[in-house]
């Protein structure tokens, strides 16, 4: 099951995405479908079939962040979670070989922002089994994370917060 939590900087960036697409390009490809379908037959009309199918994905895609953004709940950092795991948390943590990660636990629709090639390095989602594990930890702490290949032991160094 998807968290319905966001952080207000992951609602302002999918807000941002939806008021791109219907306020600018989506009439900038009606434009084109509009000026391919003037030149007659559509059968053999490529500019028509491609900006139509365009049509079809940015539709789409406004109709899902339209009946998403209604359902996530956005998770305001608090000062009362300072020196522990919860969501929107910068959290830096070590393994026994002396590995480092930095991570932002966050929502999964903040995973993959539109525009970005490939899923952001630097954030995990909360539904992960190593954030479940970090949850309510403190600096110090040990989590073990389940992995497919086996437990592994991961030390909670730094635990930092984005307040506005």
């Amino acid at each position: 099951m998807r968290t319905n939590l966001i952080t207000p900087n992951g609602f302002k960036k999918l807000k941002t995405e939806l008021n791109y697409l219907w306020q600018e390009y989506r009439p900038e490809i009606t434009e084109k479908v509009a000026w391919a379908a003037s030149l007659g037959d559509r059968s053999d009309n490529a500019d028509y079939k491609e900006n139509k199918r365009l049509l079809r994905q940015i539709d789409s895609r406004i109709r899902f962040l339209n009946k998403r953004l209604e359902k996530l709940t956005v998770v305001e950092p608090n000062k009362q979670q300072a020196g522990k795991v919860f969501f929107g948390a910068w959290v830096d943590i070590e393994n026994e070989d002396g590995e480092t990660k930095r991570f932002k636990i966050v929502g999964p629709d903040e995973i993959y922002q539109r525009g970005e090639i490939e899923q952001r390095k630097d954030y995990i989602s909360i539904d992960s089994p190593m954030a479940r594990a970090l949850l309510k930890k403190e600096p110090d702490d040990e989590a073990i994370v389940n992995t497919p290949s086996g437990n592994i032991t991961w030390y909670i160094n730094k635990i930092e917060y984005e307040f506005s």
